[in-house]
């Protein structure tokens, strides 16, 4: 039987910070009831959800493999609250112009190789990591988005591998690694 499964592909930062990142949005849980970003841990997004064939997960992680080796890693720093209008509260990212040329290069190799769509996201590329969205009340979103900027989140990030995160009962989880150079 052929399962057709929901994928992505990011910068999942490891250690202390996915925990100060982590214990934020729970502290945004239970002080504004805005929980949906608590589905994904902390990330940066490099390729947006698409469905793919589970039974192909480790041809993937081969492609992805071969692809991403070629790469050194990549610094990024992560740095300030920002919002996209009253809808999406995140940290910002500032990167040098090798993400948006990994990016880039990302998304031509998961058009050609895996057959996979270019989406506008795709297009428009906007390195950030969401500590809140979609489920966010009005009224409570510049609360939140002060108690956010008072949590001082910078961090400058090495970043030597992107991970596949793949959907498992509502909740993205983290399938593999995939080292870069």
């Amino acid at each position: 039987m052929k399962v057709m499964q929901k994928y992505f592909l990011a910068i999942v930062p490891e250690g202390e910070f996915q925990e100060r990142v982590t214990n934020l949005k729970h502290e945004i849980r239970d002080r504004f009831q805005a929980k949906f970003a608590l589905k994904s841990p902390a990330h940066i997004t490099l390729k947006m959800p698409f469905v793919y064939s589970e039974a192909k997960e480790e041809k993937l992680t081969e492609l992805l493999r071969n692809f991403v080796a070629t790469y050194k890693p990549m610094t990024v720093t992560i740095k300030g609250v920002r919002t996209f209008g009253e809808r999406v509260i995140y940290l910002g990212v500032d990167a040098d112009q090798e993400l948006y040329d990994f990016q880039k290069d990302l998304k031509s190799f998961c058009k050609k190789e895996l057959n996979l769509i270019d989406e506008l996201s795709d297009r428009n590329y906007h390195p950030h990591m969401t500590i809140a969205y979609k489920d966010l009340k009005k009224s409570q979103f510049q609360n939140i988005v002060h108690f956010s900027t008072e949590m001082k989140l910078t961090q400058k990030l090495v970043v030597p591998h992107i991970a596949l995160l793949k959907k498992v009962d509502g909740v993205w989880i983290l399938c593999r690694k995939v080292n870069m150079g």
